[in-house]
């Protein structure tokens, strides 16, 4: 199917929700009013459920629950809580997806903005829009069950969705992949430029004429959380490293080839949910 017809699929790109169209708008903004961005959540009752839930899982860790948007801002910073609360959305608009594991596709995704995030301090990227980025570099895989499931259960028993090689299949079977369609996505959506740029270049960051460093972190990041889904060990993970990309943005390989890593976080799919 063509990408153009795929987006134009009934569901396929669903409507941002208000308080999400807003919270988008803060992106741009120099200081954002913590309190106000809390209130917007707030107001949406099934996002605030939604983003306690993630808050409480194990995934972070939190000493003690969380019980509203301010408590969670408060624990986990603005940075996260935004962008668990778009990600929720997109969950819920991106649901029906019958043969994707979502408790493994969101555990993977967490990691990946966690990922994004911890490699994109050091070298002085924007963590804001890594961790964000990060997070929803994979949405254009949901978009694509539902807007073509048969095809796409086809790919799946062939190469799994966070297989190192999805995207190269993808593109060899309709000439785009979860990239493209994630960015369309994005855009549809009002993210900044610069996070439509990360998530549509992330497979081959700097092989073409736009140059977005996120792309570059994100595809580090994404490489790094695959092969914890797959579990590779470390001649496998030094094999496998995107070394190119890794020498561009200045990181250093021994913060991701390593079997342990801070940023990484391992957990039981029952505490994933988004």
């Amino acid at each position: 199917m063509q990408l153009e017809k795929l987006l134009k699929q009934p569901n396929a790109l669903p409507s941002a929700p208000k308080v999400v169209r807003k919270l988008i708008e803060t992106f741009d903004q120099e200081e954002v009013d913590v309190m106000l961005a809390a209130s917007l959540i707030e107001d949406d009752p099934v996002l605030t459920a939604k983003l306690l839930k993630m808050a409480n899982s194990a995934f972070f860790g939190l000493t003690r629950s969380v019980s509203n948007a301010r408590e969670a801002i408060n624990v986990l910073g603005l940075i996260k809580v935004r962008a668990l609360v778009i990600a929720a959305s997109l969950g819920e608009g991106l649901h029906c997806v019958g043969s994707v594991n979502l408790n493994q596709f969101w555990r993977y995704s967490l990691n990946t903005a966690n990922l994004s995030r911890y490699l994109a301090l050091p070298i002085h990227i924007d963590e804001n829009t890594a961790f964000t980025s990060g997070l929803i570099h994979g949405i254009g895989e949901l978009v694509m069950h539902i807007g073509m499931p048969e095809a796409m259960i086809d790919l799946d028993r062939s190469i799994p969705m966070l297989d190192l090689k999805r995207a190269t299949a993808e593109r060899g079977l309709f000439g785009y992949s979860y990239a493209e369609v994630g960015a369309a996505l994005a855009r549809e959506w009002r993210f900044p430029k610069r996070m439509v740029n990360a998530i549509e270049h992330q497979n081959a960051p700097f092989e073409n004429d736009t140059y977005e460093p996120i792309a570059g972190v994100v595809h580090i990041a994404s490489w790094r959380a695959r092969a914890e889904e797959q579990s590779m060990r470390s001649e496998l993970l030094i094999n496998t490293y995107p070394d190119p990309v890794g020498l561009v943005l200045g990181i250093d390989p021994d913060t991701v080839v390593g079997e342990e890593i801070p940023a990484l976080t391992r957990f039981g799919e029952e505490s994933s949910t988004v």
